[in-house]
């Protein structure tokens, strides 16, 4: 299963439909908050369903907005973060989520993506595409799940634009270089 995953869009999807449009074989696109009504437009924008969950700018102060979604790895525990305290530490989000029996974490909320392996369980936060906060212009995920595996791509929106080149150097530019010679 090939699985998009992005988070903290704040009312910008534009570069969320831009990535999409470079994707093929995506099963499935995961919002993980601020703002759902985002994911509801993602979900419209892109014809294809958007699992999502509310974050703290959604007016979600409740512990109880996670989502928990079946992949053939196993489950994947779903959730903005802000509740589980994530920009401290990941323990509560890697308590909660080993409690519900999930083998990894998605969450955003940091504006950061990361991704690791600890205790068991994969954490993923894709970072944020219109809000990044690690100096980047923006970062999503791509997850691949099989029966005996679960891989993570972070993809930073910069590796989507053509580098620029650098101007042709010409017969006037060789000649400036050699200016000492004369």
């Amino acid at each position: 299963m090939k699985i998009f995953v992005t988070s903290d869009t704040h009312g910008r999807i534009d570069k969320v439909e831009e990535v999409w449009s470079r994707l093929t074989d995506v099963d499935l696109v995961i919002h993980l908050g601020d703002y759902e009504k985002d994911a509801l437009r993602l979900q419209s924008v892109l014809q294809t369903e958007v699992i999502s969950v509310k974050g703290n700018m959604d007016g979600s102060y409740s512990s109880e907005d996670y989502k928990i979604v079946e992949t053939e790895f196993g489950d994947l525990f779903l959730t903005h973060g802000h509740m589980f305290n994530v920009k401290a530490s990941p323990l509560s989000l890697i308590y909660k989520a080993q409690e519900a029996g999930c083998k990894a974490a998605l969450f955003g909320h940091t504006h950061r993506p990361a991704y690791e392996e600890t205790s068991g369980l994969y954490l993923v936060n894709p970072g944020s595409l219109s809000q990044p906060r690690d100096g980047t212009e923006g970062s999503y995920a791509i997850i691949h799940t099989a029966p005996d595996s679960f891989h993570c791509a972070i993809v930073y929106y910069s590796s989507l634009s053509p580098k620029k080149k650098p101007p042709q150097r010409g017969r006037l530019s060789s000649m400036l270089n050699y200016s000492d010679r004369f």
